[in-house]
């Protein structure tokens, strides 16, 4: 048991030596936690974004308030979920920005049972990204947050500032709006 604790902890603490130094201004420091990071980082943003120049500004504006804060960086999870939720949040702040459609604060939406097994799935990686690019923010957001990054709805609907309920409905409502612009093939 003592060796499962130790072996988490380490896995938390991972890069504490750098982000220590980096707590004590070390500009190499700095760059070595920011090249570690930034591509994993970019593409949660660009995921909830859609759009590459907004993702690499949430990525600079993200990795600028998390340096910033450091000294709030408690240890208890590691140093890339502390980042995530900053590069999450930063990115529903652009959504947020945007004039995005408004979609209903319901949970009375039905989506049929899936329709292709694993095995007979016939659509490419690629075409499903492209797919996933053409939804609404709204829905792509929480696509993005529930499948990509391993959110709950409880935590959506925290970070997204909407019930729990309505997270679920436009959950299913992307899987939907994604379903028919797989099918109908503009893609």
């Amino acid at each position: 048991m003592l060796e499962t604790m130790g072996l988490e902890a380490a896995r938390v603490h991972i890069h504490g030596e750098i982000i220590e130094r980096c707590r004590q201004g070390d500009r190499d420091a700095h760059y070595q936690l920011y090249k570690l990071y930034s591509k994993s980082m970019y593409n949660i943003g660009y995921r909830i974004v859609n759009n590459e120049a907004e993702a690499e500004d949430v990525l600079q504006e993200a990795f600028i308030s998390a340096f910033r804060s450091l000294e709030h960086y408690r240890g208890d999870a590691s140093f890339g979920s502390w980042l995530k939720r900053i590069v999450v949040n930063k990115a529903i702040n652009v959504l947020k920005g945007r004039k995005t459609e408004s979609l209903p604060d319901d949970d009375e939406f039905d989506v049929a049972e899936e329709i292709w097994s694993e095995e007979e799935f016939p659509f490419s990686v690629g075409e499903v990204k492209k797919a996933v690019e053409q939804l609404p923010d709204g829905y792509r957001s929480v696509l993005s947050l529930y499948l990509l990054e391993g959110y709950d709805h409880s935590e959506i609907a925290e970070i997204l500032g909407i019930s729990e309920s309505t997270s679920k409905s436009q959950f299913n409502r992307s899987k939907k709006k994604l379903r028919d612009i797989l099918e109908g093939g503009t893609i």
